[in-house]
């Protein structure tokens, strides 16, 4: 692990198994995630994006342990300093994937997430400041007083008025409803938050107020995020790098400026030929997946992607491709990566 990496996955899967019969056996298993690796840095935005089922949430919650990783591992690193107190985990490198459930309080001071609908993740009958206390107040910190003052203070770091600590959730919009689970995300100062489509739920208007707070917090507190997102433009506002899922495995990882610029994998070629351009003048080949994406349960051998790519060649579908490093920093899964000319974004 390298010096500036705060979290780094490596061959990730998350399956859930299939039991059939009065008997409850096991007879196979769903691949939600199935060999995932990728780390994000220090103060990094790492932009999780692919159509839905490809396994991003499941990732997100498997880093959060709310799923319970099959295989893999997820390295951790908590600073000097770092309170070993709540579960006794001392600082250094931990592994999410194998630190004991009693002792994952510790870690859930420092890995918070934001969940896409804040309507549902708020207790309607919570007042803000019990919604935003509440962190604070599950781990001791601070008197009645001090918890009351520092949610005021939450409050106005996000954009709201610290009076409304005595109102209800139902009594605020969506977008204000976002910036309430915000706050109380960063109630306990942690150091990476995973964000699963927080504004997917709001308005495009109030979208764009969302994304921009994300990164003003994250460059006044130095946070990392892990951002799950179905939407290529707004990964390509917020995020540093970029890592494509396709039916649970990762097809493609670079930079932003990188992966829009020189697109590597008919997948992610796919996916950008759907986003809209913002000038009106610029005309883009729409290209329109045939097919349905591969049983999970049964995935079929060689190239997940083969069946609906354009591109496939026989051997597309027998062997399957290792995740190489083609260009500086850009990784892609795909025989003939180093052969195709795919558009670009821009």
């Amino acid at each position: 692990m390298l010096a500036d990496t705060l979290l780094e996955v490596d061959d990730l899967a998350v399956h859930f198994p299939i039991q059939s019969g009065w008997m409850r056996r096991t007879t196979g298993a769903v691949r939600a995630v199935d060999g995932v690796s990728f780390t994000i840095g220090r103060g990094e935005i790492l932009g999780l994006v692919g159509e839905s089922g490809s396994g991003k949430t499941t990732i997100g919650r498997a880093i959060m342990r709310a799923y319970e990783p099959t295989r893999g591992t997820m390295l951790f690193r908590r600073d000097d300093g770092d309170d070993a107190g709540d579960g006794g985990i001392d600082a250094g490198t931990v592994d999410l994937a194998t630190v004991p459930r009693k002792q994952l309080r510790a870690i859930w001071r420092e890995i918070q997430m934001i969940f896409q609908d804040p309507f549902s993740s708020l207790n309607p009958r919570m007042t803000l400041l019990q919604t935003v206390g509440e962190p604070l107040r599950n781990y001791g910190v601070g008197s009645a007083a001090e918890i009351r003052e520092r949610a005021a203070e939450l409050l106005a770091t996000v954009g709201l008025r610290p009076e409304y600590l005595a109102r209800y959730p139902h009594a605020f919009s969506g977008g204000q409803r976002q910036r309430i689970v915000v706050a109380r995300a960063l109630a306990l100062r942690p150091k990476l938050i995973v964000c699963d489509e927080p504004t997917s739920a709001l308005d495009v208007s109030i979208q764009a107020q969302v994304l921009n707070l994300l990164l003003d917090l994250q460059a006044e507190f130095h946070l990392s995020y892990l951002f799950i997102s179905h939407d290529l433009t707004v990964v390509e506002h917020l995020c540093d790098r970029i890592a494509v899922l396709y039916a649970g495995k990762l097809v493609e990882l670079a930079p932003r400026d990188e992966l829009f610029d020189h697109t590597l994998h008919p997948y992610t070629e796919a996916l950008l030929s759907a986003a809209p351009i913002p000038d009106p003048r610029r005309r883009r080949e729409r290209i329109v997946l045939q097919g349905d994406v591969p049983d999970p349960a049964n995935p079929p051998p060689g190239c997940a992607f083969a069946e609906r790519c354009r591109y496939a060649v026989d051997h597309c579908r027998t062997d399957t491709p290792e995740l190489r490093e083609l260009r500086p920093g850009h990784w892609v899964s795909c025989h003939r990566a180093d052969e195709l000319t795919l558009a670009s974004y821009r």
